[in-house]
């Protein structure tokens, strides 16, 4: 049983909003109650090989958002992405709403801090951020509470994000067939993740899991939505119970085989900073490419 303060007669409605190029799902949650709403794990768009940023995915969301007269209140992070750049400011910018992440951006911030040789300016203290979450925090949207569960083991940062009976779990979680996310990132850990996916899969049976990602493992089509019922007995990395021996060495096995994300690079730079491009001394949006340095 789980300890943390869930209620899941609260029932919000979720809008998912998939993005083909780096296979996210992002969403906008509305308390039932009100017009309250938030937005988790936002994208920007870039075409890297042409160094250029847009942003239909992030319009599309706001344009949302605005025709059913929502008031947005929270854009979160379920954690610091290396794979598609967050377009928290720019959403921010347009509709208002705190920016939140889980408070252990701080460990990450002083990691790539040293990959991408910051300088002094670049603040490690989480700072860039509205709100930094520890296990347990709560916090309101509308009149829906939700509760952020620390859940470590892709990125030291990870967070599952529960609003009622809906549980936003970034990459802590895969589809039943598509099991669960790498562990081999800088501050991954495979055991720690089995154990943080294990805080999950006690929530209700009935709580619905909303993915950050899906790849449609074998051709199917892509799907973001299912239940902690349907992952105990489904998941094929951790369903049937599944010991944290038998996933630890899956999973290092097969991290070991997995090339890096095409966007890390970009990625981790930007959303360090909560979704801000780094600039160069003259002020120019620029990024680095550290050689041999992930």
């Amino acid at each position: 049983m789980n300890a943390y303060p869930i209620d899941i007669s609260v029932k919000p409605e979720v809008e998912a909003f998939f993005d083909p190029a780096t296979n996210t799902i992002s969403y906008v949650v509305k308390d039932p109650s009100s017009n309250a709403c938030a937005v988790i794990d936002s994208v920007m768009d870039i075409d890297y090989a042409a160094g250029r940023i847009t942003y239909a995915h992030a319009d599309a969301i706001i344009d949302y958002i605005r025709k059913n007269e929502l008031k947005l209140e929270w854009i979160i992070e379920t954690h610091v992405h290396a794979d598609h750049l967050s377009a928290a400011p720019y959403i921010q910018q347009a509709l208002g709403g705190k920016i939140g992440i889980g408070e252990k951006i701080m460990v990450v911030q002083e990691t790539f801090g040293k990959i991408f040789n910051e300088g002094t300016e670049f603040q490690r203290d989480g700072s860039q951020f509205d709100a930094l979450f520890k296990d347990g925090d709560t916090y309101s949207v509308g009149n829906m509470q939700a509760v952020a569960i620390y859940t470590p083991g892709h990125t030291p940062a990870c967070m599952v994000h529960v609003m009622g009976d809906a549980a936003f779990v970034g990459d802590t979680l895969f589809m039943p067939d598509g099991g669960s996310a790498r562990a081999d990132f800088p501050g991954g850990d495979a055991a720690t993740l089995y154990d943080s996916i294990q805080k999950v899969l006690a929530l209700p049976d009935e709580t619905r899991l909303f993915m950050c990602h899906d790849y449609g493992p074998n051709g199917r089509d892509i799907q973001w939505e299912t239940t902690v019922a349907a992952e105990k007995e489904h998941n094929i990395h951790v369903g049937k119970g599944a010991t944290k021996e038998q996933f630890v060495k899956f999973r290092t096995e097969r991290d070991a085989t997995l090339a890096m994300p095409k966007l890390i690079i970009p990625s981790l730079q930007v959303n360090m900073r909560a979704g801000e491009v780094p600039t160069d001394k003259d002020g120019r949006p620029m990024l680095k490419v550290p050689l041999n340095g992930l």
